[in-house]
């Protein structure tokens, strides 16, 4: 046998290695997408870059990192979201079209860690995304940030204050819904505009009328209005 035939296997065996430390290097990526057009449009992005490794759907439980691509929040996209919280191995991200309101408190209740808007997303910030959650960073634009931080100070100064309105009588996903129907919206409209399910809204606002003693939804928005929790 010639030298350079015995070289052969030896040089195979280190490119095979090198291979491996490179991977363990990267970041393994699973892409959750019910659009297979949005879910090429994401991997096409990724599978570019080095410092990704996007894994199948065999491997996808593994995957450091859980990108979820969707066009807004329903109960199905809750639904996957709780279950990736529970898996320990991952971290989850969203790209979303589009946010409505009381969307972002409750994608943050399901655990995901960043952001990012679908018409945002193109590759390198597809990268710093899928970086900062591997790193266990938060990421928000910063409009939401705003939003976020302003509820956080809502629920800091009704913590301060037990009597307060806001704190015994509406959640922020209530008075969501109650300042929709103020402004003249019905059932199905406020469902997509809130993202839930229009039995989840029919459920949230009986439970306003219910709780606070009060005869409809006119009633309702009224006594809000009045005491100034919307």
């Amino acid at each position: 046998m010639s030298e350079t035939t015995s070289r052969e296997p030896a040089q195979a065996k280190a490119a095979h290695r090198a291979s491996r430390a490179d991977r363990r290097n990267r970041v393994t990526v699973a892409v959750y997408a019910a659009d297979p057009v949005l879910r090429v449009g994401i991997v096409q992005q990724l599978r570019q870059r080095p410092e990704v490794d996007l894994v199948d759907d065999a491997d996808a439980e593994r995957a450091e990192v859980s990108l979820v691509v969707v066009d807004h929040v329903g109960d199905d996209v809750v639904a996957l979201l709780h279950r990736l919280r529970h898996n320990k191995a991952t971290r989850t991200g969203l790209v979303i079209g589009t946010l409505g309101p009381g969307a972002l408190q409750r994608v943050i209740e399901c655990g995901v860690a960043a952001v990012l808007r679908r018409a945002e997303a193109e590759q390198d910030q597809l990268l710093r995304l899928v970086l900062a959650i591997a790193n266990g960073e938060g990421v928000l634009p910063g409009d939401l940030l705003g939003k976020l931080l302003s509820h956080v100070g809502n629920l800091q100064r009704s913590a301060l204050d037990p009597g307060s309105l806001s704190l015994s009588t509406l959640t922020t996903r209530e008075a969501d819904m109650l300042r929709l129907v103020s402004e003249g919206l019905d059932t199905a409209e406020i469902a997509r505009k809130t993202a839930y399910s229009e039995r989840t809204v029919k459920n949230v606002l009986h439970e306003i009328i219910t709780r606070l003693q009060l005869r409809n939804r006119a009633h309702a928005v009224g006594y809000a209005l009045r005491n100034g929790l919307i």
